[in-house]
């Protein structure tokens, strides 16, 4: 068996290489994962430039499928060989946070991150494999109906997007706004109509992702550069506004537009990470008497929420591969960040052909 493998790893700001580094081994509770595919988000890039600090040498990439290589004790209910998909976070599972709520959005044990390990606190899955804490609480077997790029991007765009009707308690007959329309506001937008949402519009400047807003499920969008996006959205739902709005960009113009779209007694569901202080503008928020509810999501871990995902996923009632453009070879890693980080051709999502030949 091979003793060591190869991992893109963050070294510093701007500073990214592929290593050889010893295979990681399986302590109690944990698992190896051979990695048969990865994604990259925007949290990537943001530790990239510097702006999420984590300690160098860092293997990044939290968002991946694989291959069960090792499992370590006190894991029941696995075998080597299974397919797998990863939560991008994986809380410990046995918290009262983690028990109490089968989404995984808190987990006490790891505090406010809620359980982001991968390519933070530990090595993530830009490599050919992957040490999984909290294995029992957090690996989803894949159904055999589905393939891994089916199943890619469920463990972080699509819980993540998702997450922000969750969390807003969208339900049926809402109207929700979509502020962003990259992967995970397209998840968003995809993911309000499957809670029910009456009417979705989009936000968005750039042709190519206002019609794939449109793929995803909105029943408009509104291009700020043809006119007031806010005036637009009051004509479209006839002076209501949005009962939830969502902020999936994360820069102060974007967060301010989805404050002013929300209605009086709204609810403004944030996805967006900033890389710089965010201000709450007095008058949008009607000077604090707007009964207006701000809520902030990320990525729900533990591997119940994945269960449900991809049921949503084997039974059709949502589509994630339309936002994978572009492909590459775990030896073109580099490019792949180029193209990602550049948004270069159009790119929505990448998928990182890892353990498995490029198809």
């Amino acid at each position: 068996m091979p003793e060591m493998m190869r991992a893109y790893r963050f070294h510093g700001p701007g500073d990214m290489r592929m290593d050889k580094v010893p295979i990681p081994k399986a302590g109690f509770g944990e698992a190896i994962v051979r990695v048969s595919m990865a994604s990259m988000c925007g949290t990537d890039l943001h530790i990239l430039k510097g702006e999420y600090p984590v300690k160098a040498p860092k293997t990044l990439g939290h968002e991946f499928v694989g291959v069960i290589h090792e499992l370590g004790q006190g894991i029941n209910g696995y075998k080597v060989g299974e397919r797998v998909v990863l939560p991008s976070a994986t809380p410990c599972g046995q918290c009262e946070d983690c028990l109490q709520f089968w989404n995984g959005k808190t987990c006490k044990v790891l505090g406010g991150d809620g359980g982001f390990n991968f390519g933070n606190t530990i090595d993530g899955a830009h490599a050919e494999y992957v040490r999984v804490p909290f294995a029992q609480a957090n690996m989803a077997k894949i159904p055999d109906a589905l393939d891994d790029e089916q199943v890619l991007l469920v463990g972080d765009t699509m819980s993540t997007g998702i997450g922000a009707s969750d969390h807003a308690n969208v339900t049926m007959g809402d109207i929700v706004v979509v502020v962003g329309q990259g992967p995970v506001g397209l998840a968003a937008t995809a993911g309000a109509r499957l809670k029910g949402a009456s009417l979705v519009i989009g936000v968005e400047m750039k042709p190519d992702r206002i019609e794939m807003s449109k793929r995803m499920g909105a029943d408009a969008v509104v291009n700020p550069k043809e006119g007031d996006p806010i005036e637009a959205i009051r004509r479209l739902t006839d002076g209501h506004m949005a009962d939830v709005s969502v902020e999936a960009f994360g820069a102060q113009a974007t967060f301010d537009l989805a404050l002013k779209a929300v209605r009086y007694g709204g609810t403004l569901s944030n996805l967006g990470i900033y890389s710089k202080d965010l201000l709450v503008n007095n008058r949008d928020f009607l000077a604090g008497c707007g009964d207006i509810n701000i809520i902030t999501t990320s990525c729900h871990g533990g591997k119940e929420r994945l269960r449900r995902l991809l049921l949503s996923l084997k039974n059709k009632r949502m589509d994630m591969t339309p936002l994978i453009t572009h492909r590459f070879r775990f030896d073109d890693i580099s490019k792949a960040y180029e193209v990602f980080d550049k948004k270069l051709e159009n790119v929505l999502k990448v998928a990182l052909y890892i353990g498995t030949p490029l198809r």
